[in-house]
């Protein structure tokens, strides 16, 4: 959802609520113990406050105030980085450190001079900017909340940027800096893309594709919906939402044709929904795909760019409903990823695109789920082969396989903790990947197509987490690290000896360190973050608040002071903030994801109540009679499913968007864990 400061303030004072009733029912009491078997991490901040800070500072409800409008301190800091192919310049977003209007920088990487490309303002000479319900709802789908120069788009060669904003596109030359505006008289631009020889500009008007020449301007359309439930290259809801799939269309690397998704919302049921902040405004209606309902019809077709008639791609639909993914790489073939409704298996699509006729390269089935990953299927430039990841082992593994489909060789191991593949490196037969066998953290590998030739080394091992961004060419890098020092990074460094460049972050400093400890606790060993007040006192007992998300995909125990500022303020107050990745989260393997199919609450809400009362057991500080829980989105419905379950517990609890009824949430993501309605009412 948009994330608003305002909305993110109310839900402060919700649990200001939560916090108040914890703190009426628990007044700390003396008791003096020793933490003998409290180990907390290398390098974590101290647990005991020198006596320098002031009640004032920690009470301060200031911070709040500075917590919402610096968006967690995460404005300021570059977003978006990609890298010219020649690895001269690096390209990025940044807002101010109070601001959500971005500017698109540059830095040259033989000086480290940075400069302003683009700001917003001058593109629009100071008008307002404007954007349409469907862009706005793209953007929240893509939990995108920036505003300004919200995304741009380098082309191939590195010589053209394009800026789609305020429902105008705009084309700049990065040789001489001259920007033009394609303009046309059909409807609002979105998901512009430049074909590969960046010489054309395709996006989707009104749910119809067009296609403008990037030199002359001139655009021509190249669909014709031929009903109002119907769009032409624009990626349906589910997709969207569920599957981290935002393209509706897809260029041939020759430039020559276009792929592309038809989808039909006709038959589907339609929400309206209102604007609470302005009750006089009319609601907006949308399609909508409940759990056991229909579904948009998905099709994918094949057409020149030129115009003419297009080719639709075959497959069985009624077994493979949904289309996740779709590639188009240069000496590689156009490939499908396609998924049964029950998302129990999914299936790698060869297409012959002048055929429109299809085979499989591979077919993967788990009995639970099968997960998604922006990762597959990673082709090497020759075409000859590719990456694929996958859990059949049991948990994440990373192979090379051969053109027909045929694993070649294993590059990773079950205790890897693979994440993502972030490079091929073809020309040094490697590739880098995110992985680490420690949940919290996550590292920069590189790992050899050919295990046999052994060139695999770890880039990263200071405890946190890296990201890293690679050039066209490998020899320039950007990487990003969240360190559990407290430290973040973003670093541009080469292998040809070039220095190592800063990227400025902008961000307003936070008057403090969050003084994070973690550990590990139970049979199950569970991963857990503590967060003491800066005053902390060993004498007293405290009452505790649990942070939690508790849900598929996501984790809250990160080694990473930064992810933990609001948790630092609120154990100022006087509690002790914990946070526990259960059963259901990610990052331990197949099995302790899947705990959770067909029962989203249950062993997830067990693991919970079996963390906490292994931390109250470990550390005689927190006070077991007085436990609160509180968490966002998926951690809202859990937080008050929790305080509703075990009161014996959770003693309050504050739920900040929850989902109120799995009935009214969508097809993919429902269905994944819950299956159908019909077939599982208990659930």
């Amino acid at each position: 959802m948009r994330y608003q400061p305002l909305a993110h303030l109310v839900f402060l004072s919700l649990l200001a609520a939560c916090v108040s009733i914890l703190s009426c029912a628990a007044a700390p009491e003396a008791h003096q113990f020793t933490h003998a078997d409290a180990t907390p991490m290398p390098a974590s901040p101290a647990k005991t406050t020198p006596p320098t800070v002031a009640a004032t500072q920690l009470k301060d409800v200031g911070f709040l105030e500075q917590y919402a409008a610096t968006r967690g301190f995460t404005h300021g800091t570059p977003k978006n980085i990609s890298i010219t192919p020649d690895g001269s310049a690096v390209l990025f977003l940044r807002s101010g450190p109070r601001s959500f209007v971005q500017d698109l920088f540059e830095v040259d990487t033989a000086t480290g001079k940075e400069r302003v490309l683009l700001t917003a303002e001058k593109l629009l000479s100071g008008t307002e900017e404007k954007l349409t319900a469907e862009e706005l709802a793209r953007r929240e789908r893509m939990r995108l909340a920036s505003r300004g120069i919200a995304s741009y788009i380098l082309s191939k060669d590195g010589n053209r940027v394009l800026v789609p904003l305020s429902g105008r596109l705009f084309l700049m030359q990065r040789t001489d800096g001259v920007v033009v505006e394609l303009t046309s008289n059909a409807g609002y631009p979105i998901d512009p893309q430049f074909s590969p020889d960046g010489n054309k500009v395709a996006c989707v008007r009104d749910g119809d594709l067009y296609v403008m020449n990037a030199v002359n301007g001139q655009e021509k359309r190249l669909t014709s919906k031929s009903a109002p439930t119907i769009t032409n290259g624009l990626a349906e809801f589910v997709a969207q939402e569920e599957m981290d799939r935002f393209h509706g269309f897809w260029w041939s690397p020759d430039s020559d044709f276009i792929a592309y998704e038809t989808a039909d919302t006709a038959g589907m049921e339609t929400f309206h929904i209102a604007d609470a902040v302005s009750p006089d405004k009319e609601a907006q209606t949308w399609p909508y795909p409940r759990p056991g309902k229909k579904n948009a019809s998905v099709r994918l077709f094949v057409m020149p760019e030129r115009g003419g008639n297009s080719v639709e791609i075959s497959w069985d639909h009624a077994k493979y409903e949904y289309l996740a993914k779709v590639t188009w790489s240069k000496n590689a073939p156009l490939c499908a990823l396609v998924m049964t409704r029950d998302q129990t298996e999914q299936a790698l699509l060869e297409v012959d695109p002048a055929t429109g006729t299809t085979h499989a390269l591979l077919t993967e089935r788990d009995a639970a789920w099968v997960n998604l990953t922006p990762s597959n299927p990673r082709w090497l430039k020759d075409g000859k082969s590719f990456l694929w990841m996958s859990e059949s082992a049991g948990s994440w593994q990373l192979s090379l396989r051969g053109r027909d489909g045929v694993q070649k060789h294993l590059l990773t191991d079950t205790a890897m903790g693979l994440e993502g593949v972030a490079h091929i490196d073809a020309a040094a037969e490697s590739a880098y990947i995110l992985a680490s066998a420690d949940p919290t953290q996550t590292q920069v590998y590189r790992v050899s197509l050919d295990p046999a030739k052994g060139n695999s080394a770890a880039i990263t091992t200071t405890a946190g987490r890296h990201g890293m961004v690679v050039a066209d060419d490998a020899n320039t890098f950007v990487r990003f690290s969240a360190l559990l020092t407290g430290e973040s990074t973003w670093t541009i460094s080469g292998r040809s000896g070039v220095a190592e460049l800063p990227i400025v972050s902008t961000r307003e400093t936070p008057p403090w360190i969050p003084r994070l400890e973690l550990a590990t606790v139970g049979p199950k060993e569970f991963h857990a973050a503590i967060i003491r007040p800066r005053d902390f006192d060993a004498k007293k007992k405290y009452p505790v608040i649990v942070n939690v998300y508790g849900g598929p995909h996501s984790k809250t125990v990160n080694a990473t002071p930064q992810s933990y500022y609001l948790q630092q303020w609120i154990a100022d107050q006087g509690f002790i903030i914990a946070s526990i990745d259960g059963r259901g989260t990610p990052g331990r393997g197949r099995h302790w994801e899947r705990a959770i199919k067909n029962e989203l609450i249950a062993p997830a809400l067990a693991d919970q109540v079996e963390g906490i009362q292994a931390l109250c057991a470990k550390y005689p500080e927190m006070d077991a009679a007085h436990i609160g829980m509180y968490g966002w989105s998926f951690g809202g419905y859990f937080s008050a499913m929790a305080a509703m379950q075990r009161p014996d517990v959770y003693k309050a609890g504050c739920a900040g968007a929850p989902v109120c009824d799995w009935l009214d949430y969508d097809t993919c993501y429902t269905e994944r864990y819950l299956g159908v309605p019909a077939l599982n009412k208990d659930g």
